[in-house]
């Protein structure tokens, strides 16, 4: 029997595996796929910060931003800048690889090409069921940690709840791309109520992407004819990868003998759909906790409930605001987004902010709230009637 068996080998799950190894525990990590570092897709936009924190190797950087163009829907251009790089765009296949090789060199154990049917805990142990071409497959563990991302049955399975809400992500590598700074679009006609990214990763190559709650492929494919029009990349057939993102965590992510991190649980920032530096702390969190149940033998519901308090407290007033401004910005039509951006430069107030110290690639939070605080900025909220206090007293629907 193992100590800890982890659901899923992507750059959360490794982590996890990795400092409980560290440690002296037996770990498995299963994953679904064949090997690490295939196709994802995932931008790899992270900050500096990240990068250092958790001690990723710079040789996965594929280049460094310090600056973007934010498109409204009419053309309307907004430029930040800031001195110092502010981004960090990496071989995102090449992190799974690296996380994993990692926790390898820890001591944990890889399972490839199955899938986890079935989560059975029990008095003693906790049971899973996988399949492997075809193959029924048991295992037993002392605790399980899930973090296999977006859409996993196993929680709504485990009487954890739904995730909160999600959105779809899709992407798609091109050439000869002819930009040198990142690129966003809103409107619409791009993606409606989310946006879409032109993000030049090397020369002549760069990622094209938007989320959208609907047909983004269709949205996708349209953006790629036009930046070709405009003679910003060429691009005749390339793979186009989707894949959903969960942007409200589901109500419980413990139970007993199980923790649940990273997409699963929802540790993603709402206003973009990164979820590397949420999903890398939350693992942070969750290795700290269950190192403490492992040596106290209790790994009841009641004691791995103090893994989602925790990283509530971390976490969980940032993505109130966070979903609150996602909330609002879907609710915008092409009209008042070019208003938006209309009184932004007006008012300075774009640079007005990126001249404000403390402001944070990772964190959003305190951006919007200064926003909100414009009384040009406030006005227009109110004009969309969603209720400003919503974010500013802390009150929330969230559980």
């Amino acid at each position: 029997m193992h100590d800890v068996i982890v659901i899923g080998g992507g750059p959360v799950g490794s982590h996890v595996a990795r400092k409980l190894a560290e440690v002296g525990y037996g770990v498995l990590v299963v994953e679904r796929r064949e090997r690490m570092g295939g196709r994802v897709c995932c931008t790899g936009i992270i900050s500096q910060n990240c990068l250092d924190t958790f001690h990723i190797d710079s040789n996965l950087v594929l280049r460094k931003a310090n600056s973007a163009k934010i498109f409204s829907p009419s053309e309307k251009l907004i430029r930040l800048w800031r001195r110092e790089n502010q981004a960090c765009i990496i071989d995102r296949a090449l992190l799974d690889s690296y996380m994993a090789e990692r926790a390898r060199a820890a001591g944990a154990e890889y399972l490839f090409k199955n899938t986890v049917e079935d989560i059975k805990p029990e008095t003693d142990r906790i049971m899973i069921k996988t399949d492997s071409n075809g193959n029924e497959l048991e295992y037993e563990a002392r605790v399980v940690v899930i973090a296999t991302g977006f859409g996993s049955k196993l929680i709504h399975r485990l009487g954890l709840g739904e995730s909160g809400d999600f959105v779809v992500g899709a992407q798609v590598e091109v050439e000869n791309a002819h930009i040198d700074e990142i690129e966003v679009y809103m409107g619409r006609e791009v993606a409606p109520g989310f946006f879409a990214w032109l993000v030049p990763t090397s020369p002549q190559k760069a990622l094209v992407g938007l989320l959208s709650r609907y047909n983004p492929k269709g949205y996708l494919k349209k953006l790629l004819s036009s930046l070709k029009v405009e003679g910003k990349i060429d691009y005749d057939d390339g793979k186009i990868d989707c894949r959903g993102i969960t942007i409200k965590p589901p109500a419980r992510t413990y139970s007993r003998r199980l923790i649940v991190v990273g997409d699963a649980a929802g540790q993603v920032k709402p206003t973009t759909g990164g979820g590397i530096y949420f999903g890398l702390l939350s693992a942070e969190t969750a290795a700290r906790n269950l190192k403490t149940a492992l040596e106290r033998n209790d790994l009841s519901a009641k004691n791995l409930s103090g893994y989602q308090r925790e990283w509530k407290k971390e976490l969980w007033q940032e993505l109130k605001i966070c979903y609150w401004a996602r909330r609002l910005y879907e609710r915008l039509s092409d009209k008042q987004i070019d208003r938006i951006f209309d009184i932004t430069i007006a008012n300075g107030i774009d640079k007005a902010l990126l001249e404000v110290d403390g402001l944070s690639f990772d964190w959003h939070g305190r951006a919007i709230l200064r926003l909100t605080r414009q009384k040009v900025i406030t006005k227009s909220i109110k004009a969309i009637k969603i209720p400003l206090g919503f974010v500013l007293n802390g009150r929330s629907d969230d559980r």
